[in-house]
């Protein structure tokens, strides 16, 4: 019986051995951060799931392959970000944004509504605008900058992880991330001045 204190490794062990319910509560459990991950990437809701469906299925299909030699955890945090990447290379960079869509979720979240009541109307237009000029400013991105500037800044990876799950060294990691971050910070340098 899986319980949510069952270790990834024993979960990993079970679905070699055929148990596929044991691989349904590895889904459970790493679904919410490859979600973040990968929407970060993408910035789109549909393709972030029709990704999520091919990760899973991917590392299912390769999980007998699992070897142990990093955590499950990195394993298929590379699938996610391979296939991410691979995505996006095919999109051919052709990223549309949809600001509604990317603030539908939280704009209709009773708590951010009850939270946010108390702000006035331009306080909330310049937080609109600095939000989209980020997202912009994001997109603008290559997919490898974009990819450790999520890893890291969203979802908090330290170095040495980004550079197991990327085949990099930390030095790129590192590298990349300062590039990325002075490339942001020139795109909404004209923001923050006005």
């Amino acid at each position: 019986m899986e319980t949510p204190e069952t270790p990834d490794e024993e979960l990993v062990a079970r679905t070699q051995a055929g148990d596929a319910r044991a691989f349904d509560q590895l889904v459970v459990r790493f679904s919410p951060r490859l979600y973040g991950l990968v929407y970060n990437m993408t910035s789109n809701h549909e393709d972030t799931n029709d990704l999520l469906q091919d990760i899973f299925a991917k590392a299912y299909r390769s999980i007998k392959g699992f070897q142990g030699k990093s955590s499950f955890y990195t394993w298929m945090h590379s699938i996610a970000v391979n296939m991410a990447i691979n995505f996006l290379k095919k999109r051919n960079r052709r990223m549309t944004m949809s600001l509604d869509d990317v603030d539908n979720g939280i704009a209709n979240d009773p708590e951010f509504i009850e939270a946010t009541s108390d702000y006035d109307p331009r306080h909330q237009a310049n937080l609109g605008e600095l939000q989209k000029k980020l997202n912009e400013a994001m997109m603008k991105l290559s997919d490898e900058h974009r990819t450790v500037v999520t890893m890291f800044d969203i979802q908090g990876m330290p170095h040495a992880e980004i550079a197991k799950i990327l085949k990099i060294s930390d030095g790129t990691v590192r590298s990349r991330l300062f590039y990325a971050h002075r490339q942001l910070q020139n795109y909404l340098q004209e923001f923050i001045t006005t």
